[in-house]
């Protein structure tokens, strides 16, 4: 089907981002990989590009509009050249609405130039090695000392861990109300007590930092508390319809690139004398495939006029994200078996797209409680 969500201007941008990727993150990405961990040069190489805070107003140093074509974009474009450990989804997609929504003026004023330019690195910390899904077995705690608060605890699984100079970071203030008595505060580089763990060593993504955050008797001032007292995870439960669609953006980008290397595989691969793309399974496979990407393709660019529109749902979202991402599982398993033992060469792109895609079904919300949310949206 055509598609129509995108007009001229974005496709302007798309270009930039694709020039960009081809300059700054293609040649280096191997190197990273090995690293486990990108260079910080690419961020303000990002800045000075426009890819970062696209969103944010051109007072603070970002691009001034507010429309999540432009995130998904970048979002995608990185995905589909294997790119997926550079975390800018992170900064732009979760980080960013949060400051943008919660941030005062003086957060902002403080915050925005550097994040826009690639000199503030974000980063979220809510998973603890107790607590994932389970927000309210939250062992994170921030206790009131004058006009500051002494924040204690550890965090685990944090995207952007080590090169991170800003993390917001949920923690409880009120334990007795359980869950609604978490607050989020910005925690800066630097601050005494705040320190990192190990970079995990994780089974794909492996030039994304992923890391153990520990807070010690961190002393982080009032002015640094993000949103309302307590109110923190009616702020996180907002936030994720815009977080879950951007994993699902990246599902299908990478769903895509899989299915395209492998439809080009099965086109040159030949078996008993003909492409094996010619045989009957590997065609009703391949067709399986292309029907369901086309299918979630026009389900996510709904999605993404909703979001603008600031009407997609906790529902839509769950939705968008559990199909994409388990489709994405698919997809590249279908992948490595048509590309036979071929598929399991780190030389080919399926490799690298089997062990990246693990995760997807995971972060954000798993898939099963994807599922429970949509369940009791049907009152079930």
């Amino acid at each position: 089907m055509q598609r129509d969500l995108y007009n001229e201007d974005h496709e302007a941008f798309r270009a930039t981002v694709r020039g960009f990727i081809e300059r700054h993150i293609t040649p280096h990405y191997d190197e990273w990989e090995k690293a486990g961990i990108v260079d910080r040069g690419v961020w303000l190489e990002a800045g000075k590009h426009g890819l970062l805070g696209t969103d944010v107003e051109e007072k603070y140093g970002g691009g001034g509009i507010s429309d999540f074509r432009y995130n998904s974009i970048v979002r995608t474009e990185i995905v589909k050249a294997q790119a997926n450990g550079v975390g800018f989804g992170t900064h732009n997609d979760v980080i960013g609405p949060y400051l943008i929504r919660l941030g005062t003026d003086e957060q902002k004023q403080r915050w925005f130039p550097g994040f826009c330019s690639g000199e503030v690195i974000t980063a979220i910390a809510m998973s603890e090695p107790a607590a994932g899904s389970d927000l309210q077995g939250m062992q994170t705690t921030a206790v009131r000392d004058g006009d500051d608060w002494i924040l204690n605890g550890q965090k685990t699984f944090i995207t952007n861990g080590i090169n991170a100079d800003l993390a917001v970071v949920a923690a409880k203030t009120s334990p007795e109300k359980g869950s609604k008595g978490i607050t989020l505060f910005g925690v800066e580089r630097g601050m005494p007590g705040f320190e990192r763990g190990r970079n995990l060593d994780k089974i794909g993504l492996k030039a994304q930092d992923t890391a153990e955050l520990f807070f010690s008797d961190v002393r982080v001032p009032a002015n640094n508390v993000i949103g309302n007292l307590d109110g923190g995870f009616i702020h996180l439960m907002e936030n994720l319809p815009q977080e879950r669609l951007a994993i699902a953006v990246a599902a299908l980008a990478a769903s895509e690139r899989a299915f395209d290397d492998t439809l080009a595989y099965c086109k040159e691969r030949t078996a008993f004398g003909k492409p094996i793309g010619n045989f009957q399974h590997s065609r009703f496979v391949l067709a399986e495939l292309a029907t369901e990407i086309e299918i979630a393709r026009t389900f996510i660019d709904k999605a993404i006029l909703e979001l603008n529109a600031d009407r997609l749902s906790v529902t839509d979202a769950a939705m968008a994200k559990w199909w994409t991402t388990e489709l994405q599982k698919r997809v590249v398993d279908a992948g490595v078996q048509l590309h036979g033992g071929y598929g399991y060469m780190m030389e080919y792109p399926i490799a690298r797209a089997y062990l990246d895609a693990r995760v997807q079904t995971i972060f954000g919300g798993t898939t099963e409680i994807m599922k429970e949310i949509i369940g009791r949206s049907l009152g079930v």
